[in-house]
């Protein structure tokens, strides 16, 4: 991975206002499809294999008039005054007559028809008008909302308060305040701390904020062709400036330390995007899955909040690996520290000399009484997460923000009803079954009725079809009350003796219903959830550090900060602490906040994890001393963690004081996760753990390292592969070899000093399978041993990719084998290897290829033979035409070296192949040949000639 990343990062630099443009290009595109088709924010809480959504399913189908979208017009009459009078009465009827015809309502149900409910309070101050649409709130236009909230104005000019609320007229509106901005301003002021240049700090903010417009540009096409809600794509915003930002500074980071140590511009962008850049995509790929993981959960608004989410991460990611390399090669050696500066010295400095940092003062205090420090994290971390054992998890009440209609319409429920009239039940009865239906609906809303907490109980209504019939329940409890659990709960326990007393089944739902069981497969599936992302931090971390001890310590201080925020946001947001000076209204904590806080947290903790023990690996691997490696790896990151914590702190809080009621508990939660994972956990409980652990910090089973894939993390591939890379293209030979071994650990070939001129011609000569093992891993496609080995400027193993494009195996085709025609034609081999490698854009027909190769070939043969021709069988010819044949289909692809091995009826007769090879291989195509002894490449002589021999020993001769 750290290859690619390094050629990502040089193609961007030496390429900016090429990718610039690119992502202009993307962004204008993703925002401008996004708005032209006009997709609508929408709330939509479901959750399929429940009780209360597959009662809404079927009332959805035999009962179609009260399964759509509801909403409530309460009117409120002024003091002294009474909804009955003849005056309000009549304009509360022409409300209602105004409703009726309103296209896309279904019914309505004013407060004096004959099968109204419980709709005047008992002072007859307030009523209320029940509206039902034809569909789903997803269905609901605005225009619709938009005649029924002016049907309003006839009751409003009648002096009466009219308020309209319920599911349709939720708040779906995506808006930044000042608030969100300060976060990010105060972000640049921390990236301006760090850096001390404007540039730099501003660096990341561009492209933080490109790919958030991205992201919601995304998010706007999906919300055009499915239900997305309004909380996606604030989340998305949140969390993509945040890593995004965060995700900037560690690369650029990087590389301005590197600028100062003199590092050269366009290989320290490389560099930097290489390994600071692959921390990076590990801790993005970290958040990715995690959000990703939501899907597993099974609810679909939940579902679609993580995929935007994971999709704004991912456009971070792609944005600090492609556009920032971009933009420091349009600045180029203008983002080094200025010499002399705090910057500057800071990257210059020598590990143990010059004035000790704030980090090594910091962790050189935590090893002092390691023991102690761990016992201070864990203690304050578990006080914290006290809170969370009294968790109570619900959906939003539908209660609005203040000051809109929605929220007064709320309070004017709870006060001239009662809380629970603002969250009816609704019990659905199968009435199959039943030949007395009236009498069997009174006796079971009566048996309803004696539950507690019930404050009212409607009248059965049957569908026309009398199969399924409703009852309304009303609760003397608020939606979210946990008390209103309980009725539910209650009610559902009866449904076995109804079922055998009446033979009617009965099931609970409505939208409080709904989101009761919401939140309860929320509760089952976070414990579930957690080991799931336990499990895979462990994993990960297993293959970045290679260690048993780093893994299981990361996934428990993870588990310490999520809990802790959980208990956090508990005492806060259910318990009131702190609520008016964060302007929160406490009540029930949002039900999808513990696993959505755990998918963002476990990634940037992850995140953490890396930056700060990767260096205490590295460090470790150099000098096997632990102690002085957890000094080392930390003073060196602390700073950009820091850094990188306080930014994610700040964005994340500024969502707090003025946010939307949904995302304030999202973002306090994460804000306050960050903290304790980034301070408490990461930079105080890692150091001291690492410090106790001394050397069995880094045991890993061998048997367990084995299996375990080496992602490179820390670059340490990459700068071997950097130093062979230079040795490479300091030397101009086709093929270099350096003490190199080939063949296997316990079969070697070698060592052997080889340097093979471009052109030239390489002769490897011994038993048939060692010698096509050293062409084999020549042509790229076996590891060496060891040593250093190169082919045409790129080092192998790690630059393998490049060699195969570039060397051609010539295959000797007799027409045996799997799959082949035994009458296989020279025009047919020819054209099969020109065919596959020749790009779709090139016009030259490959019959005029296998035309041209075989003009050339009667060129380079005999004069006195005959010709080959396009439909002449390869079987037909003679040992050494069919290897000729082979290679000029080699030649074909238009290699930069060929590889063939002669086989012993062609190397009888080897001076008549190489004379016509010499003529037949273009002048500056290596060719590498595995032969017997008594080759007679004499006709190669002018173009230089070595040759390898192999066995026991291997020798090396040149010519």
């Amino acid at each position: 991975m750290a290859l690619l990343l390094h050629r990502i990062g040089r193609f961007a630099y030496r390429r900016a206002w090429l990718v610039v443009i690119g992502w202009v290009v993307a962004l204008g595109a993703l925002l401008g499809l996004g708005l032209g088709l006009g997709g609508q924010l929408q709330e939509s809480y479901s959750i399929p294999g429940t009780e209360s959504q597959e009662a809404i399913d079927q009332l959805a189908a035999v009962f179609p008039q009260t399964a759509g979208a509801s909403a409530k017009a309460v009117i409120d009459a002024p003091d002294g005054d009474s909804v009955e009078s003849d005056a309000n009465r009549a304009a509360i009827e022409a409300m209602e007559a105004e409703l009726e015809g309103i296209d896309g309502v279904a019914s309505v149900l004013g407060p004096f028809d004959e099968y109204a409910g419980d709709q005047v309070s008992g002072d007859e101050r307030t009523a209320y008008i029940q509206v039902t649409f034809d569909g789903a709130v997803s269905d609901v236009t605005q225009a619709s909302l938009d005649a029924v909230t002016a049907a309003g104005e006839l009751g409003e000019d009648a002096g009466l308060t009219v308020a309209f609320g319920g599911e349709v007229f939720q708040e779906t509106t995506f808006g930044l305040t000042v608030t969100e901005a300060l976060g990010v301003l105060f972000a640049g002021v921390v990236l301006f701390i760090t850096f001390g240049s404007l540039v730099s700090a501003g660096m990341p903010l561009l492209t933080a904020l490109v790919g958030v417009g991205a992201a919601f540009g995304g998010i706007s096409i999906v919300a055009a062709f499915a239900t997305v809600s309004s909380t996606a794509p604030m989340l998305a915003v949140m969390i993509g400036l945040a890593v995004g930002i965060d995700y900037a500074l560690f690369i650029l980071s990087r590389h301005r330390t590197q600028l100062a140590r003199g590092q050269d511009a366009e290989e320290s962008a490389a560099e930097a995007v290489a390994t600071a850049g692959g921390a990076v995509v590990f801790a993005g790929l970290t958040v990715i899955i995690a959000l990703l993981g939501l899907l597993v959960v099974g609810i679909p608004f939940l579902s679609v909040m993580g995929v935007a989410a994971a999709f704004a991460v991912f456009i971070a990611v792609a944005g600090a690996v492609t556009l920032l390399p971009a933009l420091m090669g349009l600045l180029g050696d203008r983002l080094a520290p200025k010499p002399g500066s705090r910057a500057a010295r800071r990257a210059t400095a020598a590990d143990d000399g010059g004035r000790p940092t704030m980090g090594r003062r910091w962790v050189q205090t935590v090893l002092k009484a390691p023991v102690v420090f761990v016992l201070l994290v864990v203690g304050l971390l578990g006080a914290a997460a006290v809170p969370a054992a009294s968790l109570d998890l619900n959906l939003p009440a539908g209660n609005g923000e203040p000051g809109s209609s929605q929220r007064e319409a709320y309070d004017l429920i709870e006060t001239g009803f009662g809380p629970g009239y603002n969250g009816p039940l609704i019990v659905t009865v199968d009435i199959t079954q039943t030949t007395d239906i009236f009498d069997d609906l009174d006796a079971i809303g009566a048996r309803i009725a004696e539950l507690d907490g019930v404050a009212y109980v409607g009248q059965g209504l049957p569908n026309e079809t009398a199969d399924t019939a409703i009852i309304q329940v009303i609760p003397d409890s608020a939606p979210d009350d946990p008390e209103t659990k309980q009725v539910v709960q209650e009610i559902r326990d009866l449904e076995p003796s109804i079922q055998d007393d009446y033979g009617t089944p009965i099931a609970v739902t409505g939208y409080t219903a709904v989101s009761i069981d919401i939140s309860q497969r929320l509760t089952d599936a976070l414990v579930p959830f957690a080991l799931i992302v336990v499990g895979l931090s462990i994993v990960l971390l297993l293959i970045v550090f290679r260690s048993v001890f780093v893994p299981v310590k990361a996934a428990l201080g993870f588990l310490l900060s999520a809990f802790g925020a959980i208990g956090a946001t508990v005492a806060v947001f259910q318990w009131g602490w702190f609520a008016d000076l964060l302007h929160i209204e406490p009540g029930p904590i949002l039900s999808f906040l513990p696993i959505l806080l755990m998918a963002v947290l476990f990634g940037l903790a992850m995140d953490y994890e890396v930056f700060l023990v990767s260096g205490m690996r590295e460090e470790y691997v150099k000098t096997g001393e632990p102690r002085s490696s957890v000094v080392h790896g930390f003073q060196h990151a602390a700073r950009v963690v820091t850094a990188a914590a306080l930014i994610m702190f700040f964005v994340f809080f500024a969502f707090v004081p003025e946010g939307s009621g949904v995302i304030k508990g999202i973002a306090f939660a994460l804000a306050v996760g960050v903290a304790f994972d980034a301070f408490l956990v990461r930079m105080t409980l890692v150091p001291a753990a690492m410090a106790l652990a001394g050397r069995g910090a880094w045991w890993l089973p061998r048997r367990l390292a084995r299996l375990l894939p080496d992602v490179d993390i820390e670059g340490e591939g990459l700068r071997a592969h950097l130093e062979q890379a230079e040795w490479a293209t300091s030397r101009r030979g086709a093929v270099l070899a350096e003490h190199a071994v080939f063949g296997l650990p316990e079969r070697p070939i070698g060592p052997i000093d080889l340097d093979v001129p471009a052109g030239g011609l390489l002769l490897v000569e011994g038993e048939p399978v060692d010698r096509r093992i050293v062409m084999a891993t020549l042509a790229g496609r076996l590891e060496p041993v060891e040593g250093r080995v190169a082919v045409l400027g790129a080092p192998l193993p790690t630059d393998a990719r490049r060699v195969q494009r570039q060397v051609a195996i010539a295959e000797l085709d007799t027409g045996a084998g799997p799959g082949r025609s035994p009458s296989r034609s020279a025009g047919e081999v020819i054209g099969a290897r020109a065919d596959a490698t020749r790009p779709w854009y090139r016009l030259t027909a490959s019959r005029a290829v296998v035309d041209d190769w075989l003009d050339r070939l009667g060129e380079a043969r005999d004069p006195g033979g005959s010709a080959i021709r396009p439909g002449t069988p390869v079987t037909a010819l003679g040992a050494v035409d069919r290897s000729l044949v082979a290679l000029a289909a080699a030649l074909a692809e238009e290699p930069r070296a060929v590889v063939i091995d002669l086989d012993d009826e062609t190397g009888a007769d080897g001076a008549r192949f190489w004379a016509a090879a010499a003529r037949l291989v273009p002048a500056g195509t290596t060719v590498i040949a595995g032969v017997d002894p008594g080759h007679g490449a004499a006709a190669f002589a002018a173009r230089g000639i070595r040759t390898i021999r192999t066995g026991p020993v291997l020798q090396e001769a040149s010519r």
